[in-house]
């Protein structure tokens, strides 16, 4: 490797946290509204869309995923590895981004087809999209603390399309839509796939690979999947990132469970009168009437506000203490918040709402250090065998989100069939409404707590993180 300097402008910063931003708008939109939108807008049935979901999700996370890793490794191009899957994939994934949310005329055995088809197609164009780019933080530079800034600024753009997917899109869907909400989603995912798309390209233009393998370093797909297996803090990574998933897809899908057939609605609408008049003045009028939704939307939002405030304060944190001390602490700090839900009554809104404000900023924290160290974990294995397949290693930890996502959803799905929940019911049993509490406490809360337990045998602590960048400096030099 040259002596090319290893810092950032905030530029490029910029523009690799635009691509981030991007994905998200894509990802955000499918966590949210994909269920709703197959069965409320397209026609099909909850038990065909989970289906569809389910398996090509899996589909996406075990096979597309491995594939595109060993793929974008062995990469050579004047613009380097990762960054020209980015410029390829920008089009074609806001096209069928498009795509998938549409709602062709066809009979119901074709609309399955299309879905199935559509989804399929978007989450392989975003497994070859989100991969290289996630893998792109694990060249763009050696310095440490380069690194955890750019985590900084890449999760700051994704609670920024979080925000907007949570709280917003639904209201502008149906402003949009003039009411008719398929038209209302084609308008607005056609805006989105635009936006994204020139997001995308101004990454590819803006960033630069500085870390460059060695010509002679060539392996094997079995070589390389070798150096994963006696790699122990990639397996402990790809076991963290799999139990942080589970719980943002459970407690994610049941939070509105919860508001629906547990908090208040009385107490609710009075608590959040003050906070929706202001927002009227200030324009901000996509709440809508009902307290629910209404209530629904600001819960959100303040939990991601001060997700983004976490987030300002992870880099400075993880300099000074290194990663894993950061993401233990600050992980175990916001499972005390979830467990919190369980206690309060239904009438508590304002402890409902605090909960939820200070679980989204300790655990803002820890987002962006997530991903920092598993590009530790691409160091680590450079520095351990003297070869480096950063792409192969992220996209092991694409397999934990997806599968993690899943296997969160599908959890919900069966302890609400466990609990007897009754679909659109006035009233719920005793038993469901306590299991719907346990849906956005107890259960979530324990894979993030076996987590923080994983952490103790995570080995790169900050002396370590010190010797693994010195020494790859003076071998890259």
């Amino acid at each position: 490797m040259n002596h090319i300097s290893q810092k950032l402008s905030i530029k490029e910063k910029i523009g690799y946290s635009l691509g981030d931003l991007a994905a998200n708008l894509v990802f955000q939109t499918l966590m949210t509204y994909l269920a709703y939108f197959y069965t409320d807008i397209y026609g099909l049935s909850p038990t065909d869309s989970s289906i569809i979901m389910l398996v090509v999700g899996l589909i996406a996370a075990f096979i597309f995923n491995p594939i595109i890793g060993v793929l974008a490794d062995r990469t050579n191009t004047k613009w380097g590895k990762f960054r020209p899957w980015i410029l390829i994939t920008a089009i074609p994934l806001g096209v069928v981004a498009l795509l998938a949310f549409s709602t062709p005329d066809f009979s119901y055995h074709g609309k399955v087809i299309y879905a199935v088809v559509t989804y399929t197609l978007l989450l392989l164009f975003y497994a070859s999209n989100n991969l290289p780019y996630s893998a792109l933080s694990g060249v763009i530079t050696g310095d440490m603390r380069e690194r955890n800034s750019l985590s900084s600024y890449r999760f700051v753009a994704v609670m920024f399309a979080q925000f907007f997917v949570q709280v917003f899109m639904l209201g502008i869907i149906k402003s949009a839509g003039n009411g008719d909400k398929a038209i209302g989603i084609e308008k607005v995912m056609t805006a989105l796939a635009i936006i994204g798309t020139v997001m995308l390209l101004i990454t590819f233009l803006t960033t630069k690979e500085r870390i460059i393998p060695k010509p002679e370093q060539k392996s094997s797909i079995k070589e390389d999947l070798n150096d994963l297996m006696k790699n122990k803090p990639w397996i402990i990574m790809l076991t963290l990132t799999t139990l942080v998933f589970i719980t943002l897809s459970m407690k994610g899908g049941a939070y509105v469970y919860y508001f629906e057939n547990y908090v208040n609605k009385e107490q609710l609408a009075i608590f959040i009168q003050p906070i929706l008049d202001v927002l009227s003045n200030l324009g901000l009028n996509h709440f809508g009437n009902d307290p629910i939704s209404a209530g629904f939307g600001l819960f959100n939002a303040g939990g991601i506000i001060f997700m983004i405030v976490g987030i300002t304060l992870s880099k400075s944190l993880a300099d000074k203490c290194g990663k894993r001390n950061v993401f233990g602490l600050f992980l175990f700090i916001s499972t005390l918040f979830i467990i919190a839900f369980y206690f309060f009554p239904p009438t508590s809104i304002s402890l409902i709402f605090c909960s939820q404000i200070f679980h989204g900023f300790f655990y803002g924290i820890t987002i962006p250090i997530l991903w920092a160290m598993i590009a530790d974990v691409a160091d680590y294995s450079e520095w351990l065998n003297n070869r480096r397949a950063t792409a192969i290693i992220f996209s092991a930890m694409m397999v934990g989100l997806k599968a993690g996502l899943s296997i969160g959803g599908s959890l919900n799905a069966l302890f609400l069939g466990y609990f007897h929940y009754v679909p659109n019911s006035l009233t719920q049993t005793d038993t469901a409404v306590n299991g719907i509490k346990l849906l956005v406490s107890i259960f979530p809360a324990i894979p993030f707590l076996i987590g923080v337990v994983l952490l103790f045998f995570y080995k790169i602590n900050k002396n370590m993180e010190v010797q693994i960048e010195s020494d790859l400096k003076e071998r890259r030099n």
